[in-house]
């Protein structure tokens, strides 16, 4: 019982969090008196019959702006996470750091002519 409790919340959350802009609408339609007689911006223009309108618009233009930065929040979090989960530490073994011999420090091309290696003339 305690376990169908807990799931039925679980899923009454995650459907809250996808309809908020059912909600506002829904305070709006509930207090439209209200918000038309005290927080409407309008309220001193009644030819626009706005009717609290504006204000439901910010409410709903502020919730989407919250879902897009929850969600932005969240992708970050994800990159975040599966960067770190997937990132293994880099080891070096030890030929790769291995000094090169002294033979290779003494050797010199053989097979490139001098000519190449000379700077070249400038022309008067």
């Amino acid at each position: 019982m305690l376990k169908r409790g807990v799931a039925i919340i679980l899923i009454a959350c995650t459907l809250a969090a996808n309809f908020t802009k059912l909600f506002v609408f829904a305070g709006f339609e509930m207090n439209q008196k209200y918000i038309a007689s005290t927080l409407c911006e309008n309220r001193d223009k009644p030819w626009m019959h706005c009717n609290g309108r504006c204000y439901l618009m910010k409410k709903i233009k502020l919730a989407e702006d919250k879902e897009k930065s929850n969600e932005r929040e969240t992708q970050k979090n994800l990159l975040q996470q599966v960067y770190f989960t997937t990132t293994k530490q880099i080891t070096f073994t030890s030929h790769l750091l291995q000094v090169f011999p002294e033979r290779y420090k003494s050797m010199t091309p053989q097979s490139v002519s001098i000519s190449i290696l000379q700077p070249p003339q400038l022309a008067s």
